[in-house]
């Protein structure tokens, strides 16, 4: 049931790197040796599947269940792509334009068309920024236009309302593009400019799961604030917008000059533990959002000295939830900055998808392979 490490490279014909890359992903399960609790055993179940999948081509039924896994594209859309590791927003490098644009730029360019914004409100009540956003979108759901009723140009009217309604509840009152709202929002008005380039990097990301979240909930012709609050209760999990938590946590544990950094890193692979903020796997060579996103922070010791073990140990480099930690600990932002600003971008880019899922009026509806008790003839 469990292999030694050099059982698991010789099933696997792969080097070291590959392996703790595969642990720290999740694909194989590690615990430690309970004779030896210096080294790690692996999940040869795990091990033998990532095998058989190099040795040959998968059955069509295979690639099928594992599509919606990192799999095959599943949906067609115009929206954003990850293509030779690069982002590309409707075509434009993502990266290029988080050099000068704005997220209302950006929603201007995936919402194919031109809206307007409008006046902010006071924040709704709620004990936290982000459950005021539910408890926002939860209101504007019931009370909202289903998107099956609604016309191409209503529904980016629609769309603007949401994202507006958002925005206020996230950041409260306040005027002038998002980036400087969210600044003051956070107490830190000359990071406006950091800020900007974290919104546009992380304004879409192809068919992420918030994304299908929207997407699913808007095929049923529900409204683009019921898409958006599915969105957000995927966003919200730990895999996903609450990432970048886990590495601030894993940072104050190696402390604040990460002198425990490779040690540290070794246990928490050898108890079968992802390593948070390294690797992706769209970008085998290294996630550019979050490269483009550290170039422009002055790194901290103890997350320099985290990247430069990560990099070492697992072979995978920093991703955007490391940048995004990073960046929280550089300027000391409150606790809650990194999930606002992922959030508060995420929304432009799910109301793309459900404005162009609306268009097609296509439920999604997939089929499950069932693998449960025989089924009983009648």
């Amino acid at each position: 049931m469990w292999l030694s490490a050099t059982e698991a490279l010789a099933r696997l014909g792969s080097k070291p790197q590959s392996l703790y890359a595969n642990v720290s992903r999740g694909r194989i399960r590690a615990r430690p040796d309970p004779v030896d609790s210096r080294r790690s055993l692996y999940s040869e179940e795990d091990v033998d599947r990532l095998a058989s999948r190099a040795r040959g081509r998968r059955s069509a039924a295979v690639v099928a269940s594992d599509a919606i896994s990192w799999g095959d594209p599943v949906l067609p859309s115009a929206i954003s792509t990850v293509s030779g590791g690069r982002l590309y927003y409707r075509g434009v490098d993502a990266v290029e334009l988080a050099e000068t644009a704005t997220l209302e730029d950006v929603a201007t360019l995936l919402w194919d068309g031109p809206w307007t914004m409008p006046a902010a409100a006071r924040r709704p009540a709620g004990p936290t920024p982000m459950a005021a956003a539910f408890a926002t979108l939860a209101e504007r759901a019931v009370s909202g236009t289903p998107s099956s009723e609604l016309g191409p140009w209503e529904l980016r009217a629609d769309a603007a309302g949401v994202l507006a309604s958002f925005a206020d509840a996230l950041l409260g009152g306040g005027s002038g593009p998002l980036h400087v709202r969210l600044a003051a929002s956070l107490g830190r008005p000359e990071l406006a400019d950091i800020l900007r380039r974290a919104l546009v990097l992380l304004a879409d990301h192809e068919l992420n799961t918030s994304t299908f979240a929207a997407r699913v909930t808007v095929s049923t012709g529900a409204s683009l604030a019921a898409g958006a609050l599915a969105g957000l209760a995927a966003f919200s999990g730990p895999l996903h917008g609450n990432a970048a938590a886990a590495v601030l946590a894993f940072a104050i544990d190696i402390g604040p000059q990460g002198a425990r950094a490779p040690e540290a890193l070794r246990d928490w692979l050898g108890e079968g533990r992802v390593i948070p903020g390294f690797g992706h796997r769209l970008y085998p060579r290294g996630d550019v959002r979050g490269e483009a996103l550290l170039a422009a922070i002055d790194i901290p010791p103890n997350f320099r000295t985290l990247r430069a073990a990560g990099e070492k140990l697992v072979d995978e480099r920093p991703n955007i939830d490391f940048a995004l930690a990073t960046m929280s600990a550089a300027y000391d932002l409150p606790r809650h900055a990194a999930s606002t600003i992922f959030a508060l971008a995420r929304t432009v880019g799910w109301l793309a998808h459900m404005l162009e899922q609306a268009a097609t009026g296509e439920l999604i509806r997939p089929r499950a392979r069932y693998v449960g008790p025989a089924i009983r003839a009648r």
